[in-house]
Formats: structure tokens, sequence, C-alpha cells
């Protein structure tokens, strides 16, 4: 079932306080500001270009399948997002040698020309989202999240942003 912007005051009593439901009342605030982000600022790019730089910024080369499973993108979205990346400059995919079906990807130096200018994006997003919070309020609060998230996936589930 979609969600749907909910009105202030209309949340059922019942539901007001639990943690799932005030989670995905942030979740979708957040991923709306991010889509409006993305969309003013982004170049014609979007989260899932960010993670795939991210990606490649940390880890280095790295194979297309190796790519979809350190951020969580389905095989052929990151294909199709690959060659996006590709046509920009950002990217550069050559055959593994050792691997003939497989490619190997490689970020440009525009491309980390790019993800920079994208963290500009992602930290205006990050400041909207902790406004309302003091510094110290802020750490905190990333430390529960990150401590929900590793407690409650070992596996190091796949970020969404």
């Amino acid at each position: 079932m979609p969600a749907h912007l909910v009105q202030p005051g209309r949340t059922p009593d019942r539901l007001k306080d639990r943690p799932t439901w005030l989670i995905s009342r942030a979740y979708a605030h957040s991923t709306a500001l991010l889509s409006a982000g993305f969309e003013a600022n982004g170049n014609g790019l979007r989260g899932y270009h960010y993670r795939l730089l991210a990606a490649l910024e940390q880890s280095g080369p790295a194979s297309q399948a190796d790519l979809g499973r350190d951020t969580g993108i389905d095989r052929s979205d990151v294909t199709a997002a690959l060659t996006e990346l590709e046509s920009r400059g950002l990217i550069e995919r050559r055959v593994d040698p050792d691997h003939k079906r497989r490619n190997i990807v490689t970020m440009t130096p525009h491309g980390q020309d790019t993800l920079v200018d994208l963290d500009a994006v992602i930290d205006q997003i990050q400041e909207t989202v902790l406004a309302p919070l003091t510094a110290a309020q802020r750490r905190q609060f990333v430390s529960l999240m990150a401590r929900l998230l590793r407690d409650n996936d070992p596996g190091g589930g796949a970020l969404l942003l």
C-alpha cells in the first residue's frame, strides 16, 4: 500500500509513539527531501548514482556484481545506472582480463569531482533533516540509528540513499 502524506494531529494515538511508525515517517520525510534535493541540484543524477560513486571511491575498482551487492542495487539496475554514469564520463568499464564475462568499473577524475558536488547536496539534506536537533542530539541520534541497524542486521544490509 503506498504511503500518503499524514496530516499533523491526525495520527491515531495507538501509532503516534511507536518506533516503527516514527521511523517510517522520518524515512518518508527524508526520502522526499533526497528526491527533491537531487531533482533540484543533482544535475540529473539520483541517490543510486551517488551510492555507486561512493562505493567506488571507498573500495576502488570493482565488478558490477560487487557494486550491486555493496550498494543494495539490483544487478539490472546497476547496469543501467553505470551506463548513465559512463555516458557522462564519471566511470569507465573494462573487461576483467582474468574473467572475460566480468566488467571492472573504475571512477574517473570527473566522477570524483561529481561525487564531491553530490556530497554538498547530501550534506544540505542532512542539515535539513536534523535541523531540530542540537549537535549533541544529532551525534546521539546517528549513533542510535547505526546501532539499531547494526544489531538488527548483522549482515550489514545495504544503505538506501
